[in-house]
């Protein structure tokens, strides 16, 4: 399970406070710790914290790759951000993200070739998020053909089905994880298949036990990438415990701190 770290988005209160003081060793140690705690990229999210949002994202970015060498996802919507700032990233990154227009894609696809980076595809269109299993995988197949034209790895996309939260939208659980199983099915190679997993349980009770009760569905479906965090142990537990019965690694009595360790 490819894990996106999701801790540094400047939508968070304490997050937006540190941005705001451009606090570096906040933003240094939430890094290590969510590298320590298994994330294989960390996203990078200025949000609405300050009015310059390339300025304060290159700030975020500086920052963040001072202390890990893992893949930065640089995570806004705006396309002449993004167009700006992914030349100035060092090392592996993750463009986050393309709605599934097409003039987008191939702006986004073309800046992931030049820049040898991953790229994830939102099933939005101009009518929005689908509310149907068979308009998501739809938009998926576009994202993926789109991508294959622009001589794009399809190893280096990413799709998000776009769960919504289950007490605003119940159905959306399940058409996800429909969309999901067929969207794996149709490509081969298939692309990953990626969810910002915390949006399920968006002001619910019992967020922990839902995130990871759709997170162990949704890899049972083919999910094999999750924008997450990676701080909720249980959540972590999952998603080891999930790689272990698709047969991802050898189980062990001690496999979670193995893991861990690996």
């Amino acid at each position: 399970m490819f894990v996106i770290g999701e801790c540094i988005n400047g939508t968070t209160p304490a997050v937006k406070e540190a941005i705001q003081n451009k606090d570096a060793e906040f933003f240094r140690d939430l890094t290590r710790r969510q590298e320590a705690a298994g994330a294989s990229a960390i996203d990078v999210n200025v949000g609405p914290a300050v009015s310059d949002r390339k300025a304060g994202l290159l700030w975020l970015v500086e920052v963040v790759r001072s202390v890990t060498d893992l893949p930065l996802s640089i995570d806004t919507a705006k396309w002449d951000i993004m167009k700006e700032v992914v030349p100035q990233v060092p090392g592996e990154i993750v463009i986050n993200s393309t709605k599934a227009d097409p003039e987008l894609v191939s702006d986004y696809v073309g800046l992931a070739v030049e820049h040898n980076a991953r790229l994830i595809g939102l099933t939005i269109d101009a009518d929005g998020v689908p509310s149907t299993t068979e308009k998501r995988v739809e938009l998926g197949a576009q994202i993926v053909a789109m991508a294959m034209e622009g001589g794009l790895d399809i190893d280096r996309l990413y799709i998000d089905t776009i769960i919504l939260p289950v007490n605003v939208s119940p159905k959306t659980p399940l058409v996800c994880l429909s969309a999901i199983s067929q969207i794996r099915m149709f490509s081969d190679p298939s692309p990953h298949m990626v969810l910002g997993l915390s949006n399920v349980s968006q002001r619910c009770n019992n967020r922990g036990l839902i995130n990871s009760t759709y997170l162990a569905m949704a890899m049972g479906h083919g999910l094999d990438a999750a924008i997450m965090d990676p701080l909720d142990t249980e959540l972590m537990n999952t998603v080891i415990t999930g790689d272990l019965l698709k047969e991802k690694m050898i189980y062990c009595d001690s496999y979670l701190e193995a893991a861990r360790g690996s």
